[in-house]
């Protein structure tokens, strides 16, 4: 297993407005393609406006070819242009686990 950790840093003030509008248009489109979502949160303290969302895949191969899926699905183009703008940055991250995570 592999998992792609991905921190979104949103607009100040609109955290809430990204959050609401990911879970009626981006997430559907989401879980029809990636599947396992392993986690999704917003930072309560240290750096705020932040959402950190972990998903998992068998491999890399794996995470490609559901993401080609994703990114060929009309609903997830609409989804791009719907929050074009709220995201400041974005740090994407590839997490292997090790022998004892309860994760693998």
């Amino acid at each position: 297993m592999i998992i792609d950790h991905r921190t979104y840093i949103v607009q100040h003030g609109r955290i809430g407005e990204y959050i609401k509008m990911f879970e009626a248009t981006g997430l559907p489109v989401q879980l029809k393609h990636l599947g396992n979502l392993i986690g999704y949160f917003q930072t309560a303290v240290g750096p705020l406006n932040q959402v950190v969302h972990l998903w998992g895949y068998e491999d890399y191969g794996d995470m490609e070819r559901r993401r080609a899926a994703r990114d060929a699905d009309p609903d997830w183009t609409a989804y791009k242009a719907q929050s074009a703008g709220m995201l400041v940055s974005q740090e994407n991250k590839i997490l292997s686990p090790v022998s004892f995570s309860p994760l693998k």
